[in-house]
């Protein structure tokens, strides 16, 4: 999000759309071709209409206002950064699950982590809660199809109101079921499948090492990139693509993990089945 400099921006879209079709496979990309293409042409579109800074100047809009060459690469350069954005998050609820975020923080903030975790199951819940409460209201023919406008505000409303209490009701039961577990007190200990072994702290290392550089390489302006007046970057050394490098290798880091942890899991599996 903070990384304007276009090789950090294709870096970020390529690593995160990797990423998420390993992920989630063709589900991620329908996903990435249906909704972010458009939404990504959409924003590269709106800024020169509304933004007219810059200094080359290519034509005039039928409005009297300049479109410059700027603003549409600003435009688009925007609209690859909130598309990683996007898909980069889509990862992260992927991956972080509940237990792994409880986990992680349930004995330093158990209170904020027990919400933060409620917060992440909340909308495949309540999803999945819709569903359930659509069908039945569609089976005694009070769902949102059947009817008049006002007919169907009514039963939008029926179900909203159901939904409301279903949410409110499963938030207590929550609360006091861990309360009665003795969630946050002193001294509780709590049975987890994750022990933190060499290779987490290897990936630490690793991580640590990259996010240190590259935040040191922005520190000395080697990652700097403007758009306007006009578009001028750091002259790119051996030095500043170092970085660029380093980039690279951390927003592939979670493919090359998991594609060697794959490969390690069938070589397994071919040793077990020839045993």
């Amino acid at each position: 999000m903070f990384f304007l400099h276009p090789v950090c921006l294709i870096v970020s879209l390529i690593g995160a759309a990797a990423y998420s079709i390993y992920l989630n496979g063709k589900k991620a990309l329908r996903f990435q071709l249906v909704f972010l293409l458009p939404m990504m042409l959409m924003a590269a579109v709106v800024n020169p209409a509304f933004n007219h800074e810059g200094a080359t100047i290519l034509t005039y809009l039928p409005t009297g206002n300049p479109l410059t060459l700027e603003s549409m690469v600003y435009g688009l350069a925007a609209a690859v950064m909130m598309a990683s954005v996007v898909i980069w998050f889509s990862c992260y609820h992927a991956v972080m699950t509940s237990d792994k975020f409880v986990y992680l923080f349930g004995r330093i903030i158990p209170a904020l982590s027990l919400v933060l975790s409620m917060t992440l199951r909340f909308v495949p819940k309540f999803k999945a809660q819709f569903r359930v409460v659509s069908d039945a209201q569609k089976c005694v023919g009070r769902d949102l199809s059947n009817g008049g406008v006002i007919q169907r505000l009514r039963n939008g409303i029926t179900i909203l109101s159901i939904m409301l209490t279903w949410a409110l009701e499963n938030a207590i039961e929550t609360a006091d079921s861990m309360k009665s577990r003795g969630y946050g007190l002193p001294g509780r200990t709590a049975f987890s499948i994750y022990h933190f072994d060499q290779r987490d702290k290897s990936a630490l290392i690793w991580l640590a090492f990259c996010g240190i550089y590259i935040l040191s390489g922005w520190a000395v302006g080697t990652l700097e990139w403007r758009y306007y007046p006009t578009i001028k970057g750091v002259e790119r050394t051996p030095f500043s693509v170092s970085f660029q490098l380093v980039y690279l290798a951390l927003c592939l880091t979670p493919v090359v993990l998991n594609r060697v942890e794959d490969r390690k899991w069938v070589h397994l599996r071919g040793d077990c089945e020839k045993g």
